[in-house]
Order: structure tokens, then sequence, then C-alpha cells
């Protein structure tokens, strides 16, 4: 019976993201190029969550999903007049899709939209739980996570797990639209 018990509580502890790793060291700034790569196991001023606690967060009541995975662009070279077809980006229902707010360095129009965007999706609280994700072992997340806590959100979240591990733990995901920014 204590061993069922034991087996129990052990399965129920959330593994780190595949790629985080408490030996990858947090670095001061935001981290450059490349995005993909093994990821440290914290984010500063931030909370780190996993797909089971993100779930009990969302079926708990109003939090802010942002996804900042890049948009697919149009390949250089290619012909005007040949057809692309970019794969459609799926994430977490209810997600506002916000393309490119992750990256080290972001000019100050994105950085202005980043923040007007938060300021809506969190109604101007900066106590509001707001998350970041893209997809597991990238850094655009950890990046956006950071960055929202350096404007003067104290509720960040950031889920290194992104939507591989939400896929992989069988939750749905939706086609998304980019946040227009102009």
């Amino acid at each position: 019976m204590i061993r069922a018990l034991l087996a129990m509580l052990v399965l129920a502890i959330p593994l780190a993201p595949a790629g985080a790793d408490p030996g990858v060291p947090v670095p001061d700034g935001y981290r450059m190029e490349p995005y993909r790569g093994p990821t440290p196991d914290a984010v500063p001023s931030g909370h780190v969550v996993h797909t089971a606690e993100l779930k009990a967060m969302l079926d708990a009541g109003h939090v802010a999903l942002i996804d900042v995975m890049t948009a697919p662009r149009r390949p250089e070279g290619m012909r005007p007049d040949a057809p692309w077809m970019p794969l459609p980006r799926r994430d977490l229902p209810g997600s506002i899709w916000l393309p490119d707010v992750g990256r080290g360095a972001i000019n100050p129009a994105l950085e202005a939209h980043f923040r007007a965007v938060l300021e809506r999706a969190t109604d101007g609280s900066r106590d509001a739980p707001v998350v970041f994700y893209c997809l597991a072992q990238c850094w655009m997340s950890w990046n956006a996570a950071k960055r929202a806590a350096s404007f003067g959100w104290r509720n960040v979240y950031w889920y290194p797990d992104g939507t591989d591990g939400w896929e992989e733990a069988g939750l749905p995901l939706t086609e998304a639209q980019p946040e227009p920014f102009e």
C-alpha cells in the first residue's frame, strides 16, 4: 500500500521540460540566437509552470496566455508568383500570439506593442497572471517572461514545455493568427 502511494506521488511530480537543465546558467541579459536549445530551470522575477499546473491555473480562472513563437516568413529569393503555404501555428486555446517579442533584442515599436498587448490582456493589472510560451527548448518564451517582469508585471509565468508539452499531454491546440502589428 505504501509503495503504491509513493509510486503515485512520484508519478504526480511534474518533470522538468525536455531540455531544461539546472546546469544551464541564467544569463544576465536576454538570450540571443540560437533560440532553440537547453534552457535553464528558472526565469528571473518569474515562476516556472509545467503542464499540469498550467492546466489547473486555466481551469481556475483568468490567465493571460502569450504565445511568442515567430511567424513564418516568406523565404528570401522566392519568386513572387510562387505559391507559399506555411504550416499554420497551433497554440493553446485563448492565447494571444505575439511573434518576435521573445527575441533577444526588439525594436522600440515592437516593445511598445508588447506593452500595449500586456496592458489589454491583463486589464492593466500588474498582478494579473500572465504565462509566456512557445515550443519546448525555446529561449524566446524565457526572454519574453523576463522582459514582462522588467516592465513591471509581478505575476509572470514561464511555461517551458510549450505547445510541445501541451500536445504531448493530449490537450487541445487551436489554429492561431498573429496579433496585428503595424
